[in-house]
């Protein structure tokens, strides 16, 4: 007799990542009872593994980048997150049961602070940058890329550790994003989110 696959209850506690199902479609109600260590993303409810520890290389790159970031918004409006930091994506409904994204961007820069809450950010950061480590590209440039243009993150920079290079896509007034060149080693870049902010790539990929 074939197994009937049930919704699962939002309060329903699950303490093991072996609990999960990924044939089905899981809300944000789900993801706070989810009592394990492993980190989860949902994007449309389904469940999207991470790296269990990101490498020292990653680590790194993540911290060249987030001081400068961070120093540069002193006293200014925008604020900045590193990862582990739930972002939520509410098409519609805010409710917990009705949101079906939730990712935790690497770095991300948000400049309405009425999106903050104790949870992290409901809505779209201003700006997220990814660091790619290797196995995850595929999720990071299909599936990510999709839902920050979708949802309106207005600048989404794309980190590559292995090219030591820097891609940004910047959200056009159709709302599609369009992409920079490749920024690399010796170069500078910029952020129309964050204007007068200039990073070296140089001292980003310094080890």
């Amino acid at each position: 007799m074939p197994t009937v696959k049930t919704y699962p209850l939002p309060d329903e506690k699950i303490y093991s990542v072996n609990e999960l199902d990924e044939s089905l479609t899981y809300s944000y109600a789900n993801y706070l009872n989810w009592l394990f260590d492993e980190r989860l993303e949902l994007i449309k409810g389904k469940i999207y593994k991470m790296s269990p520890a990101p490498s020292r290389v990653h680590q790194k790159v993540l911290t060249n980048l987030f001081i400068p970031i961070g120093n540069f918004l002193k006293n200014k409006p925008c604020v900045v997150y590193v990862a582990p930091f739930d972002v939520r994506f509410p098409n519609g409904s805010r409710a917990d049961k009705d949101i079906y994204t939730v990712l935790q961007p690497d770095i991300c820069v948000i400049c309405d602070r009425n999106k903050l809450d104790d949870r992290g950010c409901l809505g779209a950061p201003d700006l997220v940058v990814e660091i790619l480590s290797p196995g995850n590209n595929k999720k990071e440039l299909l599936h990510k890329y999709k839902v920050y243009e979708e949802f309106g993150v207005k600048e989404y920079w794309v980190v590559s550790q292995s090219d030591q290079s820097i891609l940004i896509y910047t959200l056009d007034d159709k709302g599609k994003f369009q992409p920079s060149k490749i920024f690399t080693l010796s170069e500078e870049v910029g952020s129309s989110v964050l204007p007068g902010f200039v990073l070296k790539l140089d001292d980003v990929f310094e080890d």
